[in-house]
């Protein structure tokens, strides 16, 4: 115990101690962080790093063990395998299964989604998940649309698929990575000595995960199917979807109007009113953008991006008359003009934290945003002022040819595939081959095979000498909040460990024993996980969890790595709310879910697959440590 402790040792009950309840309050301050989103995750995760360091004397976390997430295997595997999935994006290779999948769903609706749930499952089992997700949103959204389906009743069957098939292998999703590691790392601690913990190998519970693909399959394709509510129109009116008649118009300019002669950001900046001039329209001819430096004259027809009683205003003030609303019909023009489409704002978008304003939205990217859906409700006034967060969908009017540059951009996740993609198929052979090549490796048994790491940073080489991948995009394929968030919490998972707070939760938990059978306390920690991970970060619950789980077992005479593995399966089970996993938020907005719609599709697949996957774990691994 630290000196500090000793010095202000009193009688805590229940064994809390000084360090404990230090461990405890910064434990408190992360979870109520991720859950608020008062500040991004990645900065949250350093500033857990940063106070388990400077409260060194309580959590006994030096400086060298404080920043021990940036050196770990887990972190550096993790940030490979992102580049490695960029790669196998940018040949375009998972689009085209999906396209192919989508010629046999035709306007079937199960069909479309078995197709859904066929191609995001086998894949994120050799891809990370997140990528497969975000590459999948636009092909599903257009298999939707094209056979005259609610994308609603596809998008959330894709998160959730996509979390089965990371369960598959050891690379599916960096949870398993991450927990392989923790269990490593308890491995090498005396304590733990003799309770089969180890790292995992590439296929270690490769038999679970194929049933749990299984079955949450069949759940998604009866039970699921008939619990999704169809949010989003298979015709795809997003006038009608986002509610805008009352803001979409037209208005002709008077003669005595003041914005006559004035550019279209000079009459914007003058006026403390919200709206947005969309279109021109002048002599039969429409100018779309940029519009910023066009010149405003007498008799133009502007579509304008107001609430009515603004519009009264500008009528009023500005010497403007109405001429009408606008249909969805009018707005998404031919493919030279403009077209209306979603984009979604993924973890590693610069817009995160930033406002339209803030960020130049409009003159940055030539579009014109005329709503976006946050935490599933819809802004339409004030937009320019409101933070963006990661998932929040923009639906943004723009030409075919902008589309096609924000779809490039990994900023954005465009909720349609790009009409010209810059796809490097002839570079698909090689990209297969060395996720093949890192994936045997991995597999092969010693002295064969190599360390996941090494095959996978192995892996990135050769994607940059054949090609796949140019050397100035290997540092954009990462999404550096996650190997932030990684190095923040690691260190914390060894605050818990040393100052004693696992073993005292873990001896808390251990007390079902009393009144449940083994099995009953590992189903316990798979749903305590389960619950933790659907408001925090599932790389979070995982390093909470797992020194936690050990202690439990250790306790109660079980076998160690079965409730490992039950925490980590548990980590990867997001499915009641939409801000537990990545995956969810990238597809909340273009699904047009409300988050009851997660509880309602979400939780009786999570009741379910606690029962098979506990099952699961008991018949393959057994409950009592192996002799």
């Amino acid at each position: 115990m630290s000196l500090p402790s000793l010095l202000l040792q009193t009688s805590l009950p229940w064994g809390l101690t000084p360090d404990v309840l230090v461990v405890f309050a910064i434990v408190a301050l992360a979870l109520g962080l991720f859950v608020t989103e008062l500040i991004p995750i990645d900065l949250t995760a350093i500033l857990v790093m940063v106070l388990l360091m400077v409260l060194e004397p309580w959590t006994q976390i030096s400086p060298k063990e404080g920043i021990s997430g940036f050196a770990s295997t887990a972190t550096i595997t993790v940030l490979a395998m992102l580049i490695l999935s960029t790669g196998i994006s940018r040949t375009g290779v998972v689009q085209k299964i999906g396209n192919l999948m989508a010629d046999f769903a035709g306007d079937d609706p199960m069909r479309q989604l078995a197709a859904t749930v066929g191609i995001a499952g086998p894949t994120s089992g050799f891809i990370n998940n997140t990528p497969v997700v975000a590459i999948l949103v636009p092909v599903i959204s257009d298999l939707a649309h094209e056979g005259k389906t609610s994308p609603s009743k596809l998008l959330m069957p894709l998160s959730f698929a996509s979390m089965f098939g990371g369960m598959l292998t050891l690379i599916g999703t960096s949870t398993n990575i991450l927990a392989s590691d923790v269990a490593a790392r308890l491995a090498e601690d005396p304590q733990y000595a003799g309770l089969n913990l180890h790292a995992f190998s590439m296929f270690e519970f490769t038999q679970l995960g194929i049933i749990v693909l299984v079955v949450g399959s069949i759940y998604l394709m009866t039970v699921g199917y008939w619990l999704l509510p169809e949010r989003v129109l298979a015709e795809e009116d997003y006038v009608e979807e986002y509610d805008l008649e009352e803001f979409l118009t037209e208005v002709v300019v008077q003669e005595e109007s003041p914005i006559v002669g004035h550019t279209v950001e000079e009459a914007g900046e003058a006026s403390d009113l919200d709206f947005d001039i969309l279109q021109i329209r002048r002599d039969g001819e429409e100018f779309i953008e940029p519009l910023d430096t066009k010149t405003i004259r007498e008799g133009d027809l502007l579509k304008v991006r107001t609430d009515r009683e603004t519009l009264e205003e500008l009528i009023e003030t500005d010497g403007l008359s109405l001429t009408g609303t606008l249909s969805d019909e009018e707005l998404e023009q031919a493919e030279e003009e403009q077209n209306l489409v979603e984009i979604i704002i993924p973890a590693r978008s610069k817009l995160v934290g930033e406002s339209l304003a803030s960020s130049t939205f409009r003159d940055r990217y030539n579009v014109n945003v005329l709503a976006f859906r946050s935490r599933g409700a819809v802004i339409r006034e004030r937009m320019d002022q409101v933070p963006i967060r990661v998932g929040d969908t923009l639906l943004v009017q723009a030409t075919s040819g902008t589309i096609d540059r924000l779809s490039q951009n990994r900023d954005f996740i465009v909720a349609h595939e790009p009409e010209d993609p810059d796809y490097r198929t002839g570079k698909i052979p090689h990209a297969v081959g060395i996720i093949a090549g890192v994936i045997g490796f991995a597999a092969l048994p010693d002295p064969f095979g190599l360390n996941i790491v090494v095959s996978a940073l192995a892996g990135v080489v050769a994607m940059v000498f054949t090609g796949v991948l140019k050397p100035n995009e290997i540092y954009d394929s990462v999404d550096w909040n996650v190997i932030f968030l990684l190095a923040g919490v690691i260190p914390l998972g060894i605050a818990l460990e040393q100052t004693g707070a696992a073993e005292l939760i873990g001896n808390t938990v251990a007390s079902t024993a009393d009144f449940l059978p083994v099995i009953g306390v590992l189903w316990v920690f798979y749903t305590v996980t389960a619950l933790l991970t659907n408001v925090v970060s599932n790389n979070a619950s995982v390093v909470l969890m797992i020194p936690v789980a050990v202690e439990a077992a250790q306790k109660v005479g079980a076998n160690a790595f079965a409730f490992v593995l039950a925490v980590t399966f548990a980590a990867s089970t997001a499915f009641m709310t939409p801000v537990g996993y990545q995956t969810n938020l990238f597809v909340y907005g273009p699904g047009g879910y409300k988050f009851s719609d997660f509880v309602r599709v979400g939780g009786p697949l999570q009741f379910l697959l606690s029962i098979v996957t506990t099952l699961g774990i008991a018949f393959f691994w057994g409950l009592r440590p192996p002799a």
